[in-house]
């Protein structure tokens, strides 16, 4: 199956090269691949990866190992934002 992965903001620096300039990567993966696992190979530090959405719909820490993404999914994270 063929997923998109988005990194946001500084999450952005663990994508290849050639797709920090979208902040999003296409990847094939075998049918069965959770959120945890299709994250698993950027090395996201998990202090950083606070909100999670599979096309917009938000993600529980306690449900990325479990979530089976899908064919055309789009796997978004974005890191903690504080604002003021």
């Amino acid at each position: 199956m063929r997923i998109t992965i988005k990194l946001y903001a500084s999450l952005a620096a663990h994508l290849p090269d050639q797709a920090r300039s979208t902040n999003q990567h296409q990847v094939e993966l075998p049918t069965g691949t959770t959120v945890g696992q299709a994250l698993a190979p950027y090395g996201l530090p998990p202090a950083l990866t606070k909100l999670v959405l599979v096309n917009g719909h938000y993600i529980e820490e306690d449900n990325r190992g479990s979530h089976l993404l899908n064919d055309g999914d789009v796997l978004a994270v974005w890191p903690p934002i504080a604002g003021g």
